[in-house]
C-alpha cells in the first residue's frame, strides 16, 4: 500500500512518476496512482484526463496542463520534459499524469528516457489502456473462444497531427483476428482503404467507441464498406477507439 511516509522516505531527491490515469472512469484509476495524486507536489496532466480524476489531486499541488489535442498543444513535448526536470529539482513528488497507460501510444517511453538522461529518477505506474477498457464497456470482448484468439493494437497516426503511412497495414490485416486502432478517426478513410486492399472484406465488422468508459460513451457500428459514410452522416467525433473483426458481432449477442 502506498502512503505519504513510504512515498517520501524512498527518495532523497525529486522523483517523477509516470502515472497512467486510465481511460476516463475514475473507478479504473489504480490505488497506487490515486495515492500519488493525493500526495504529490506537482502534477502535469494530459488533455484526456477526466475532471473526476483531477479532483483526486492534492489541493496544495501545482497543476500544469500539458495536454495535446490534434492541432492544439498546451505545451510542446520538449517543454513538458523540461518542466518535469525543473520541478523534480525543486519538489519531491512530481506526477506526470497520462491518459490510459503511459507506455501505450502515450510517449511515456520517450519521457522516461529523457528524464533518465537528465539524471532524474523515474517510476512508472501502469494504467488501464482505452483499447481494452472501451470495448469492454461496449460489451465487446477482444478475445473469445468462438470469435477471436488474437488481437493487434495499432496507432492510427504515427506523429501528432500528421499521418505517415509507415504501418504495414497488410501485416496488420492478416496478423490477427481482432484489430484495435487508437487515434484513427481522422485517418479512417485511408485506414479502411489500406485494410481492404490488404484483403479484409468490406463486410468486416467495425465498431467505433468514443469517450470510452465515461458517462457519455457512445458507439457507432458498421462495416469497412460503410463506416466512413456513417461517420460523415452522424458527425461522429474523436476521441475514439476502433475495433475491427468478427468479435464486434458479440456486442449484439
Amino acid at each position: 500500500m502506498v502512503t505519504t511516509e513510504n512515498i517520501v522516505s524512498e527518495q532523497v531527491v525529486g522523483k517523477v512518476y509516470l502515472v497512467g490515469a486510465g481511460p476516463g472512469d475514475p473507478g479504473l484509476m489504480t490505488l497506487k496512482g490515486k495515492a500519488l495524486l493525493e500526495h504529490c507536489d506537482v502534477v502535469l496532466y494530459d488533455a484526456l484526463v477526466s475532471p473526476e480524476i483531477l479532483a483526486m489531486v492534492n489541493p496544495r499541488a501545482e497543476k500544469i496542463n500539458a495536454g495535446k489535442r490534434r492541432g492544439n498543444h498546451s505545451l510542446l513535448q520538449a517543454e513538458t520534459t523540461q518542466l518535469m526536470i525543473e520541478k523534480a529539482q525543486e519538489f519531491a513528488i512530481v506526477v506526470r499524469l497520462k491518459g490510459g497507460d503511459p507506455f501505450i501510444f502515450g510517449r511515456g517511453g520517450e519521457e522516461m528516457s529523457e528524464l533518465r538522461a537528465a539524471g532524474i529518477p523515474v517510476e512508472v505506474v501502469p494504467g488501464i489502456t482505452s483499447g481494452i477498457a472501451a470495448p469492454a464497456y461496449a460489451g465487446i470482448p477482444l478475445t473469445h473462444r468462438d470469435y477471436s484468439s488474437s488481437v493487434t493494437f495499432v496507432t492510427g497516426h504515427e506523429s501528432a497531427g500528421k499521418y505517415r503511412p509507415n504501418i504495414n497495414w497488410g501485416a496488420v490485416a492478416q496478423g490477427s483476428e481482432t484489430i484495435v486502432i487508437y487515434m484513427g478517426l481522422h485517418n479512417l478513410a485511408e485506414i479502411v482503404n489500406q485494410l481492404t486492399h490488404a484483403g479484409l472484406p468490406i463486410t468486416t465488422l467495425i465498431a467505433l467507441i468514443r469517450q470510452g468508459t465515461r458517462a457519455d460513451q457512445s458507439e457507432l457500428v458498421g462495416t469497412l464498406g460503410d463506416i466512413v459514410e456513417q461517420v460523415t452522416e452522424t458527425g461522429f467525433a474523436p476521441p475514439a477507439i476502433a475495433v475491427i473483426g468478427r468479435i464486434v458481432a458479440y456486442r449484439q449477442c
